[in-house]
């Protein structure tokens, strides 16, 4: 009985969650102007005020530029990438100097060596096939209005936003403080950018570093846990419910954190390179998104039985 109400309750938040989700998907342009608008503000905030002050601009400027190049890339990637859905035909690699190039896959081994697969046939199915097939689709994320997924949830969380807006608080809190007038100086702002754009960058910077900071420490966590972050509610229901059977729960995804964050960013071995983190690639995911690699002899989670998952209605 106590199961039952647990799924039920389950339903009602992920329909108040689907609401929520038609309400802020209409608002999405509007949003993603703002964003365009503010993220624009800010670098030009910071290379007019922050830039000219620091003491090794030959080595900083660089630096400070590749942040810049990389939030600005990885926004608009995020923005204008398919993120993929049940009914698409697995993609191959694009053409174009924005897409990276793998590691040699003939002289090594793959990342999910000795791993088991979710699915036998890797072979990209055919039209009619795709109509019948019901894929095990999971992404590392949880979709957002259905604008994150498979092939721009890489985009979403590599962390330079957070690094940006760090960057623009630590070294850039002199000239918010000369803004405020709290350093007693005479002489008139010197700077091209107004006054008042500069405090109020300074202050959104700081409160998105804080809060994209928490964000991206949440996805991280679950990513390096071989989880979503709706399977993450997921398994903790099931951790308890098995713990009050005497069991453990084990997620079958989970590979170990280094090899879960490994084939999240695809890097190493079979892999594309590590400059891939550095500078903003597209890559390829490592997996098609219908089949995905599981701990070494396990085909299901371990904990729980069947008719104990909890599923969307969708997916009945």
């Amino acid at each position: 009985m106590f199961c039952i109400v647990q799924s039920n309750l389950f339903r009602c938040f992920k329909t108040l969650e689907r609401l929520g989700d038609r309400v802020t998907g209409a608002a999405g342009p509007f949003f993603v102007g703002l964003a365009v608008i503010l993220i624009s503000a800010g670098t030009i905030c910071f290379f007019d005020v922050v830039m000219p002050s620091l003491a090794y601009p030959w080595l900083g400027g660089p630096i400070c530029l590749l942040i810049a190049f990389n939030l600005l890339v990885h926004y608009y990637l995020v923005v204008t990438t398919n993120p993929g859905f049940v009914e698409d035909l697995p993609r191959g690699a694009g053409k174009g100097f924005l897409w990276a190039t793998p590691r040699n896959m003939s002289k090594e081994r793959p990342l999910t060596e000795g791993k088991v697969w979710t699915a036998k046939t890797r072979e990209v199915p055919s039209l009619s096939d795709m109509q019948s097939l019901r894929p095990e689709v999971r992404s590392s994320l949880s979709r957002i209005n259905q604008c994150v997924g498979l092939y721009n949830e890489r985009h979403f969380v590599l962390a330079y936003l957070c690094i940006s807006t760090f960057c623009f608080c630590v070294l850039g809190y002199p000239q918010f403080f000369d803004a405020l007038g709290l350093t007693f100086k005479r002489d008139p702002w010197p700077h091209h950018v107004p006054v008042l754009m500069y405090i109020i960058e300074f202050i959104l910077s700081g409160v998105l570093c804080f809060a994209v900071g928490i964000m991206l420490m949440f996805h991280l966590w679950t990513i390096g846990h071989g989880e979503t972050s709706v399977e993450s509610q997921d398994n903790e229901f099931y951790s308890r419910m098995a713990k009050n059977r005497g069991e453990a729960f084990v997620n079958s995804y989970d590979l170990g954190i280094s090899r879960n964050l490994q084939l999240f960013f695809n890097l190493g071995r079979g892999g594309y390179p590590f400059y891939t983190l550095i500078f903003p690639f597209r890559i390829l995911p490592y997996t098609d998104g219908r089949s995905w690699a599981r701990r070494e002899g396990l085909s299901r989670h371990r904990g729980i039985r069947m008719g104990e998952e909890l599923t969307d209605e969708e997916d009945l």
